[in-house]
């Protein structure tokens, strides 16, 4: 079981990175896109049409992903209040209720945001010209995220391995057990026992 939650916690790190660096080039593209649209429209005192949506759109995308990433580095979107009052045995089951949480939230976010995409595929964001579709797509991407990263946090603790928590960054290891450099911060927790 070990070596099946290695390859996940790989692809899943993986995955993680890439959708941490659209969200980061997201970030720069609409702060560069509202940047643009004021210097056009208030010094050479016309307009970008496609701005604006184009902003919103990326703003989606970096906020969704960025959340799901969160999520995966034990950053975002928990339920940690309990934690303070319950006996250290314990810990480890609230953690677990707060990712079964995380993962209904990203199934709804999912499903919801499928129905949504789906009524306004015909439409079409204006300045852009392309469908609606993809002003749902992020809330999309990011629940099916949130799904897969809550539920590798699920098996890891069922399994005994650490997950990324705020506590545990302090303790992680740099590397695995063979002495090749893990790829993030929550995969070389994953070779470590609580």
């Amino acid at each position: 079981m070990r070596d099946a939650l290695t390859r996940l916690a790989g692809l899943t790190g993986a995955v993680a990175t890439v959708g941490l660096w659209i969200a980061g080039i997201g970030l720069v593209l609409m702060t560069a896109f509202v940047f643009a649209q004021v210097v056009w429209r208030y010094v050479l005192g016309t307009s970008l049409f496609w701005a604006e949506p184009a902003s919103v759109m990326l703003m989606g995308w970096f906020i969704f992903l960025g959340a799901a990433v969160g999520v995966k580095e034990g950053y975002h979107l928990s339920f940690d209040v309990g934690l303070m009052v319950v006996p250290e045995s314990w810990r480890p089951w609230f953690h677990s209720l707060s990712d079964l949480v995380v993962t209904a939230f990203g199934l709804g976010m999912a499903w919801y945001g499928w129905q949504l995409a789906a009524k306004a595929a015909s439409g079409v964001v204006p300045g852009l010209g392309i469908s609606r579709i993809w002003d749902f797509a992020p809330v999309i991407g990011g629940g099916v995220l949130l799904v897969l990263f809550s539920v590798e946090r699920i098996l890891r603790r069922a399994a005994g391995l650490k997950t990324a928590r705020f506590g545990d960054m302090d303790d992680a290891a740099d590397g695995t057990p063979d002495g090749h450099a893990a790829p993030g911060r929550a995969e070389a927790m994953l070779h470590q026992e609580r």
